[in-house]
């Protein structure tokens, strides 16, 4: 049995929570509270339990480095925005570039879910799937996550500056998103519209680091991007809907409840005709659609078989937008070989 202690203070009993990881065990907490493992959003059992030194588990988790599904979901609207702005898919430069975009992305999702624990820490201590993360099961302190903090964003800080200059100045000015983001779960039943906000930054800041400027078609990528975002993290939120009233967390969720799924239709479909403007806008031939045509199926795909009831479809729902993502960007970078460019 996988054992973890975790302050009872800290944990509320729910009769639903994430259940994201299938297995048997019980997280054990003090003898009169216990969480099940499979309500937890941390993975027990894989590669930082078995193969990372126990001092960097922690760290390992507030940045969700075992979870890189929000790295992908914050480094493709970069990487559509790069292949977009640089046309020459055959030049080596772009992927040196893809790459130097996904080191920064790493740092920067780690950067903001740290910062994002300090902050909601009280609110996580209340969520059954949030309520043994690093911060609320007292595993580091506020004064070691905040060290954490500054360390990545330090890294992420070199990357930025390792563009032009009108590119370092697109990514400071995402900083305003980042820090207040955590905040509107507070105050609006709709912190996923800044969380699309914040998430798709990189659909500006990837043109402009190609391009130094900001054009219609990157304007559009990031439009699209917010809608996408509004969508794919209402069907994450719904694995909390039910816990979140008692713990004062707004979200799409909880204000659409189950009759979101016209909604995701709408998010959906308004993102996938915004990222067909964007292609349009950028004179792209018809491997560009025909990726994005596709990417929207798994999109409409999502709506239609998610179970907003059952936390675990929820998330591998949200989880599939990485395969959206891969089709859009392979339609992208297909356009120029096949049509080729005409700017």
């Amino acid at each position: 049995m996988v054992s973890v202690t975790v302050p009872s203070a800290s944990l509320s009993k729910y009769g639903i929570g994430c259940k994201a990881y299938t297995m048997a065990d019980q997280v054990k907490t003090t003898p009169d509270t216990t969480v099940k493992a499979s309500e937890s959003d941390i993975p027990v059992g894989g590669w930082v339990d078995r193969l990372m030194p126990r001092w960097s588990h922690p760290y390992i988790r507030l940045a969700r480095y075992d979870r890189p599904i929000g790295t992908w979901l914050l480094l493709f609207p970069c990487w559509w925005s790069i292949a977009m702005a640089w046309r020459d898919v055959t030049d080596p430069g772009l992927f040196g570039l893809f790459a130097l975009f996904g080191f920064g992305a790493l740092l920067m999702r780690g950067a903001g879910c740290t910062y994002n624990d300090i902050v909601d820490r009280d609110l996580d201590a209340q969520v059954a799937r949030t309520s043994n993360r690093p911060l609320p099961s007292g595993q580091v302190t506020v004064t070691q996550a905040a060290g954490f903090l500054i360390l990545q964003l330090a890294g992420g800080f070199a990357v930025l500056i390792s563009l032009n200059n009108f590119a370092i100045a697109v990514g400071i000015a995402s900083l305003v998103l980042v820090f207040t983001y955590p905040l509107m779960k507070r105050v609006t039943f709709w912190p996923q519209f800044f969380l699309g906000l914040t998430f798709n930054w990189g659909a500006l800041l990837g043109w402009a680091a190609v391009r130094g400027d900001i054009a219609l078609p990157a304007i559009l990528l990031y439009a699209g991007g917010l809608f996408w975002t509004l969508g794919y993290d209402t069907i994450y939120a719904h694995q909390d809907r039910r816990d979140d009233p008692e713990a004062g967390v707004k979200s799409t969720a909880r204000r659409l409840g189950l009759g979101s799924k016209p909604w995701l239709y709408g998010f959906y479909g308004v993102a996938a005709a915004l990222f067909a403007g964007a292609g349009v806008a950028g004179e792209y031939g018809w491997p560009y659609f025909a990726g994005l045509a596709l990417g929207a199926m798994q999109l409409c795909w999502q709506v239609w078989d998610v179970d907003l009831n059952d936390p675990l479809d929820c998330l591998a729902k949200f989880k599939s937008n990485r395969l959206f993502s891969w089709l859009f960007l392979a339609g992208i970078l297909a356009a120029p070989l096949v049509a080729g460019p005409t700017a």
